[in-house]
């Protein structure tokens, strides 16, 4: 029996160093091992495995002569923060991390045990797609692999951390998921390959020109992009803090040194009362949240609207906020499409979500119009009418029009809405009003210019003056902006044992 563990322990030694070539070609590429990346992610000592010795059976392509233990793939489970999570983790120096029969077969099985189990799963990709040594069996094994990233869709948080390339079908499943992050000059995620680009357009590119980590920050695919992979897996241990388990749990609540009843006397001077005027919305956030301390999904992408997971009071909550200082916080296609996702995976996982709006509208324009503003602001709309987790609106400036509806208005269903005193709530902007409105009257007039300013200000007197909205019952109460974290705190608060009403319908039919 000892001699038999000490070949045990011996065989696992081995498997865990892998083979020696492979690994300084690995460290050449600025890449960490599996087990390294393992260690780095869960809390020391936690990670158990599971099918570590499993072999492949193909044969063929000298196939029979190679069949290391893990087959390319390590799979099991450990904590973060001490709360169970399950993961698989792509071996690149074995087969190049590649796809076969056996090394679906383990990652469907931790896929099964994350579901079953309601705990949160996580995939370190780092992989060549499928293998071409075992033909159809891989694609068959990339299919039951897409299967149950939609089955656990809103049931377990799935987040996909891309540390090599990622090509072809494979990219479908990060794809799935709820987060993805990538490391620059590390990662690369693209349905087809340089070459196969080049042969069929004649195009020249580089992996990472192709689908590098800023490409996919540019467009939406990639949810977070860090220089090095110890931040990278420093963030993704932070985000599993601040999200449930599963759907049927509430976020976690950390003790918070914060005081809830800190005043935000500083708001009174970042935001300024003139609407045209431009600040960064960055900073309103971090003097409301804990510890002035949010993770930001998408920040390259789609900057005019902010979307952000942060803490109030020891609470998670998601934030989605207009930002001035893109475009002046203009609604468009892509801002309407980041901030649908991120209100449908705050609902899914049970995050209250608190809106900033400072919204002029949305952005007018052929190419809007031509390319589907309306479908795409539907998106944004059917996601927040949808949502029945806590939902509270701030009116910060302006908000005008349709973008005043959907950023979570009372009239689609926000629980509370709050404005302050520079509030403007209208169907458009005095000056656009007063050109249609009175029309006529200036065009008659003998000084167009006075004649479209005072009726400007008739306009802003009646219908836009900050007291307007509450006066009709559309708005909760007008707030000092010394006391929004107090507010924001006291109404989740109350707001925590809300319980959404469900249809019997299979499900609805959102815009695409």
């Amino acid at each position: 029996m000892h001699t038999r563990v000490k070949d045990l322990q011996q065989l696992r030694e081995e498997t865990r160093a892998g083979d020696p070539k492979a690994t300084e070609a690995q460290r050449s590429r600025r890449k960490l091992t599996v087990y390294e990346r393992l260690e780095l992610l869960l809390d020391k000592g936690s990670f158990v495995e599971v099918e570590g010795l499993r072999r492949h059976r193909a044969s063929g392509f000298g196939m029979e002569r190679r069949k290391p233990p893990g087959d390319g793939v390590v799979t099991g489970w450990g904590t973060v923060e001490g709360r169970t999570v399950f993961v698989y983790a792509h071996d690149f120096r074995i087969f190049g991390g590649s796809l076969g029969e056996a090394h679906a077969q383990k990652i469907h099985k931790i896929m099964d045990m994350a579901e079953s189990t309601g705990a949160p799963l996580i995939s370190l990709n780092d992989g060549a797609g499928a293998r071409i040594q075992e033909g159809v069996t891989a694609l068959a094994g990339y299919g039951g692999i897409f299967r149950r990233n939609v089955r656990a869709s809103g049931v377990i948080p799935q987040i996909s951390v891309m540390l090599g390339p990622c090509a072809g079908g494979a990219a479908y499943s990060p794809a799935l998921t709820d987060f993805v992050f990538m490391v620059r000059d590390v990662s690369q995620m693209f349905i087809t390959g340089p070459d196969v680009v080049q042969a069929v357009t004649a195009e020249q590119v580089t992996h990472d020109q192709l689908g590098g980590a800023d490409v996919h920050a540019g467009n939406g695919v990639a949810s977070f992009v860090y220089d090095d992979e110890a931040t990278c897996l420093h963030d993704v241990r932070y985000l599993v803090s601040m999200l449930p388990s599963n759907n049927q749990e509430q976020p976690p609540t950390l003790p918070s040194n914060d005081p809830a009843d800190r005043r935000n006397e500083s708001l009174l001077d970042v935001v300024p009362a003139e609407p045209g005027q431009s600040y960064d919305m960055h900073d309103v956030i971090e003097e409301i949240v804990d510890d002035g301390e949010l993770l930001e999904l998408h920040d390259h992408w789609a900057p005019n609207v902010i979307t952000a997971l942060a803490r109030l009071h020891g609470t998670t909550v998601g934030i989605v906020a207009n930002q001035p200082r893109y475009f002046a916080g203009v609604l468009d296609i892509k801002s309407s499409e980041k901030a649908a996702r991120f209100v449908q995976t705050c609902d899914a996982f049970n995050i209250p979500i608190v809106t900033l709006v400072d919204v002029p509208g949305f952005l007018p324009g052929t190419d809007q119009e031509h390319n589907g503003i309306i479908r795409h602001g539907a998106k944004l709309l059917y996601a927040y009418c949808n949502a029945t987790v806590p939902r509270i609106q701030m009116i910060l400036r302006k908000a005008y029009g349709g973008a005043y509806i959907v950023m979570d208005s009372r009239s689609i269903g926000s629980d509370l809405s709050f404005a302050w005193p520079t509030n403007e709530i209208a169907v458009m902007g005095a000056d656009g009003a007063a050109n249609v409105i009175f029309r006529r009257d200036i065009a008659a007039s003998d000084d167009p210019d006075a004649t479209r300013l005072q009726k400007m200000n008739e306009y802003k007197d009646k219908l836009m003056h900050p007291y307007y909205a509450a006066e009709n019952g559309l708005v909760d109460d007008v707030i000092d902006p010394a006391d929004t974290r107090e507010i924001l705190i006291n109404a989740l608060a109350m707001l925590r044992t809300k319980r959404g009403s469900f249809s019997y319908a299979k499900h609805g039919n959102p815009p695409v």
